[in-house]
């Protein structure tokens, strides 16, 4: 049984005759006449659990878009059913006025809508719904709390694809469909046209140039259908809150950006993300399966306390990939993890593929390494500046291994990445 304001109020209102009549019994006569109204509205209320309940909720929701569910109340008792119906969710849900009052005839039902707003990605597990049913005095009320399932997937934000326009028309002009075709060494051969001042002379084709009696040469195109394969470290370095978010958050958003950008590009992306083992994976795919794949996978991708297996990455890489292709590792250029792990098996790596490695600037580092207001400020600078030094020496030491080294910030790294790809695809390094 649950007590209303009313119920409290009605107690309340014996204080003037407790004072007029100061004895014992007026006191327990009181109570005693509360304790029976308020057992009296409990009988005459409807049974909560002659209550039949549904939720109905979307399959998903990207994170920061608004999402709803619905509840539908059915009361299958004899008696009306005045109740308080809550629909219980998660906080990280975001869930708005979730407590609904409902007043129901007998044999009648009703929906009733709770605004979701999540705040962080994955699956989202609905709690109970508890049906309050208050009595015809509004004093007292019997609850229950009823196991009603329901799931909703938040996928990332993808706030990043808002750069995918200026990038895809710069793959238009690659591809030779607004500008002038490009020659390179591992592109496809796609025409030929007269030559003009400047254009590569190892381009000139011979034959055509001696059938038609003018200087004709090759273009070429950036070759499609290659692979692509996006590695997410997510290991403990992924962990690290950056701006207010984990570093894992960016990641996510550069690898969706560069999916797409190579989808529309003909290329096969595939995706993994791993620490010790397979926690995401989506195959090589490319086209309209791609990218509702990859967000679904990367829901659930959460770091993961533990270091990274950079030898199980590579036997990954191997295992996948059979013939060259971009190999793009998001991960953390730490120099102690990095001289442990990755430098080990980098070279595994160049040997058969373009490898890429793209991580997460922290801003707080650049602004400590300013710092030199007091003592305690200059050993936080030097410690910054020690630090951005021993990552430079890392990032050298990845180039001269062959490796693409791309640091930014977390709003910068997505489209960074894009631009990096579309770099190589133009030098025809892929």
């Amino acid at each position: 049984m649950a007590l209303t304001g009313r119920a409290v109020l009605l107690a309340a209102l014996g204080l003037p005759f407790a004072i007029l009549f100061p004895v014992p019994g007026t006191v327990l006569v009181w109570a005693l006449l509360v304790v029976a109204l308020c057992a009296l509205d409990v009988a005459l209320a409807a049974s909560p659990r002659q209550v039949a309940v549904s939720r109905a909720v979307p399959g998903s929701v990207r994170l920061t878009e608004s999402s709803r569910s619905t509840v539908t109340v059915s009361n299958l008792g004899t008696r009306r059913l005045r109740a308080v119906v809550r629909d219980a969710w998660p906080p990280s849900a975001g869930a708005r006025d979730d407590r609904h009052p409902v007043d129901l005839p007998a044999g009648e039902g009703r929906r009733v809508v709770t605004e979701l707003l999540p705040t962080r990605r994955g699956d989202l597990q609905a709690d109970r719904v508890t049906v309050r049913s208050r009595g015809p005095l509004g004093l007292a009320a019997r609850q229950a709390s009823l196991p009603v399932p329901g799931r909703l997937r938040v996928l990332p934000e993808f706030a990043s694809r808002r750069h995918l326009p200026s990038r895809l028309a710069r793959l238009r002009e690659l591809d030779g469909r607004s500008a002038v075709q490009v020659r390179g060494q591992g592109t496809e051969f796609d025409s030929l046209r007269e030559y003009v001042v400047g254009d590569d002379v190892r381009s000139i084709d011979w034959r055509a140039t001696a059938r038609r009696g003018d200087v004709v040469v090759r273009t070429w195109r950036p070759e499609r259908d290659r692979r692509v394969l996006v590695v997410l470290d997510a290991g403990r370095t992924s962990a690290v809150r950056v701006q207010d978010a984990p570093r894992v958050e960016a990641s996510i958003e550069a690898a969706l950006l560069l999916s797409a950008l190579a989808s529309r590009a003909g290329d096969r992306v595939e995706l993994v993300a791993y620490d010790r083992r397979v926690r995401a994976r989506v195959p090589a795919l490319t086209g309209a399966q791609l990218m509702p794949a990859l967000a679904d996978q990367l829901a659930n991708v959460s770091p993961e306390l533990v270091e990274t297996d950079w030898a199980g990455v590579a036997a990954q890489v191997r295992e996948r990939l059979t013939q060259r292709a971009l190999v793009v590792l998001l991960t953390a250029l730490e120099p102690s993890v990095v001289e442990q792990g990755l430098l080990g098996v980098v070279g595994q790596l160049t040997r058969h593929h373009q490898v890429v490695v793209a991580s997460v600037l922290d801003p707080e580092v650049a602004e400590l390494a300013r710092g030199r207001a007091d003592a305690g400020e200059v050993f936080d600078a030097a410690a910054a500046a020690r630090e951005g030094l021993e990552r430079a020496a890392v990032g050298v030491r990845l180039r001269q291994r062959g490796v693409e080294v791309l640091e930014a910030l977390p709003d910068d790294l997505a489209p960074r990445l894009a631009d990096t790809y579309l770099a190589l695809k133009a030098a025809g390094r892929l």
